[in-house]
């Protein structure tokens, strides 16, 4: 294996970012490897947002070592289309027009063929449902062939069976594609169906780190995965014998 491929595609050193006299991430410490599938969980308020946007370049304020590949693409809760272009104009937005295998145009009838939206290529961004938006807006993630695909809450908005639909599509781009996935979540269950190793933010810092080894497709019931719940909420604070 070549240097290239063993180094992380994020690395964080003492990563501090404060908010007046608000300390939210307290000299954080974390790496995210090539290919790794990672959930971030946290209570409101704990910084995973923050720490989302350091790593994609979107906060210069922060202090401490950052060192991010150069090749990182975001979906974030909202989809954020433009609405005055159409679908297929907002995949190709920003993308280089020379250098590439493929042209834009090309490119971004393949990424809308992966996510099934094909024939939705030429509609306007309002007419799309909330699954279509997701869908359009992490085939622009994708089109750009990232090293670190960061998403901040993409599914929070969407109802209990897209969501399903939305998380089996996830899976399925991130075992062709193999990015690193940073995924930003709420929802305990989510991460465990999902990532491959599950951390909690806590004042600031990653206070939990729990690799996930159950095979897919997972099952909520399956008893290793009811195990590591208990765990991780826990590490939240929450009551299992509470929750839902």
């Amino acid at each position: 294996m070549s240097d290239t491929a063993r180094q992380p595609v994020a690395s964080v050193r003492d990563l501090t970012r404060r908010f007046g006299e608000r300390t939210v991430l307290d000299r954080l410490d974390l790496e995210i490897g090539r290919g790794e599938f990672i959930a971030l969980l946290g209570r409101s308020g704990s910084g995973k947002s923050t720490l989302l946007r350091a790593l994609a370049g979107l906060d210069g304020e922060v202090e401490g070592g950052l060192t991010v590949t150069d090749s990182v693409a975001v979906a974030f809760q909202e989809p954020r289309l433009i609405p005055w272009k159409r679908v297929h104009a907002n995949i190709t937005l920003g993308l280089p027009g020379k250098g590439a295998a493929q042209g834009p145009k090309e490119r971004a009838d393949a990424a809308l063929a992966e996510v099934g939206l094909s024939e939705r290529a030429g509609a306007w961004p309002l007419t799309l449902s909330g699954g279509e938006a997701q869908r359009a807006s992490l085939a622009r993630a994708l089109v750009r062939e990232p090293e670190l695909l960061l998403l901040d809450e993409p599914f929070s908005a969407l109802d209990a069976l897209t969501r399903i639909t939305i998380h089996q599509l996830v899976l399925q781009l991130w075992s062709v594609h193999r990015p690193a996935v940073l995924l930003v979540t709420h929802d305990v269950d989510e991460a465990l169906l999902l990532a491959d190793r599950v951390l909690v933010l806590d004042e600031g810092r990653i206070a939990h780190d729990s690799a996930v080894s159950t095979p897919r497709p997972r099952h909520r019931d399956d008893p290793d995965l009811l195990s590591l719940r208990a765990t991780l909420l826990s590490a939240l604070g929450v009551s299992p014998e509470g929750s839902s």
